[in-house]
């Protein structure tokens, strides 16, 4: 069976947005069912935008729900007439130059606004590493004294669509650890008073 152009970054937006067995995905995508575990795990495939398979022609939303509804059966390719395009090699996603010096303000911007992203989550929405996250969080960043957050929305690293869909996936995770939903959201109620200790002698 032919695997799709871009083998893990289908496999990631099969994991995000399929019902699919880590098998099922396997065997569609070439991979060891391990691996595709990993990428459910935030620990493989770091930093790779998943890529929809339906939107590009590979494989049909009936074929997804088909399988959805039986782990025995197996995904078939959608036949196509479309010339192929010749395959990548393995690597990181490419990105502009101009863009890649955007990426830095991007996770500053991530890490200001929403610290309890985690960073696997950061290195699939703007295909980064999570060496370089660390960097910018510590500022230990080799250009550090240049880096200001942006909305990488504005800055083309990422859609709107993904940035909110990161945001809820987060919240979603986040809810599920006991002890932790509500702490950070609480306002401060012990300023409101103000002392009076040192009003002594204030009329004459």
């Amino acid at each position: 069976m032919a695997q799709p152009l871009m083998p893990k970054a289908t496999a990631v937006w099969l994991v995000d947005n399929t019902a699919l067995t880590f098998d099922q995905i396997a065997e569609f995508c070439g991979l060891h069912p391990l691996e595709v575990q990993g990428i459910a795990d935030g620990e493989v495939a770091t930093g790779i935008k998943g890529m929809d398979p339906v939107m590009n022609g590979q494989v049909t939303k009936d074929e997804i729900e088909r399988c959805q509804k039986s782990a025995s059966a197996r995904l078939q390719p959608a036949k196509s007439d479309m010339p192929q395009p010749v395959t990548r090699t393995k690597g990181p996603k490419y990105t502009p130059i101009a863009k890649r010096q955007d990426k830095p303000d991007g996770i500053a911007w991530i890490l200001r606004n929403h610290p309890e992203m985690p960073d696997s989550q950061i290195c699939k929405l703007i295909g980064t590493t999570k060496t370089t996250i660390q960097s910018i969080r510590e500022r230990t960043h080799w250009n550090s004294s240049n880096i200001r957050p942006r909305d990488p929305v504005l800055l083309g690293l990422c859609s709107q669509s993904e940035l909110n869909q990161t945001i809820e996936k987060t919240r979603k995770q986040q809810a599920r650890k006991p002890g932790q939903k509500a702490e950070a959201s609480q306002p401060a109620q012990h300023a409101e008073a103000p002392s009076h200790g040192s009003d002594e002698g204030g009329e004459g």
